[in-house]
């Protein structure tokens, strides 16, 4: 999987969303190797655009496209200044239901401080968090270089995710948090209460 990931600030969230819808109507159906978007902004005007394709081949046919040029060119218009792109190859996704159907996003970006064993204790902690946290429908972690992440996690709604983080924790997921903690050092969240979500 290939994931490229957009940042920004807009005065005008609106604006940005009309443009997704366009390219989803428009652009979409030519868009081979696509395999859908999450995006949304904050109360605060923070942007984020998180797109995945079958490979880096795929995606830079449809970059390649001209419409999706004239797109991005008006595209860009509706952020204030230059937005930020981010690109990677090594994603790990992980699935307990449709993440298309999720009603809260929460985006967490910083640096890992181990690699392998932050992918590791995702993997390990996984079934306890089936278990702990139904609100939970599944998550996405971008590695990039410079050892930054961008983490995407899906809820089924905001109160559920916001009633989930706030219960008492066994020791066993304790443990398991902390160590996350420990090699992914979050620096940034991106609350997105109304997500705009694309299927493939």
């Amino acid at each position: 999987m290939f994931i490229q990931v957009i940042e920004g600030r807009t005065k005008d969230p609106e604006a940005l969303h009309r443009q997704l819808d366009v390219w989803e109507s428009d652009l979409k159906p030519g868009a081979i190797g696509y395999l859908g978007s999450t995006g949304g902004c904050t109360s605060t005007g923070d942007c984020i655009l998180v797109a995945r394709f079958e490979s880096r081949e795929a995606a830079q046919r449809n970059a390649d496209r001209p419409e999706q040029t004239r797109w991005w060119q008006e595209t860009e218009k509706t952020f204030d200044g230059s937005p930020r792109f981010h690109d990677s190859t090594d994603v790990q996704v992980t699935s307990h239901g449709d993440l298309d159907r999720a009603g809260f996003v929460q985006v967490m970006e910083g640096h890992v401080t181990d690699h392998d064993r932050a992918v590791a204790v995702e993997q390990e902690s996984d079934s306890m968090l089936t278990e702990m946290r139904p609100d939970l429908i599944g998550y996405l972690t971008a590695y990039f270089d410079d050892n930054e992440f961008t983490e995407v996690a899906y809820f089924t709604t905001e109160s559920a995710a916001r009633g989930g983080e706030s219960q008492q924790l066994p020791d066993e997921a304790a443990k398991a948090l902390s160590e996350w903690q420990d090699v992914m050092k979050v620096e940034r969240y991106l609350d997105l209460p109304q997500p705009w979500l694309t299927k493939a």
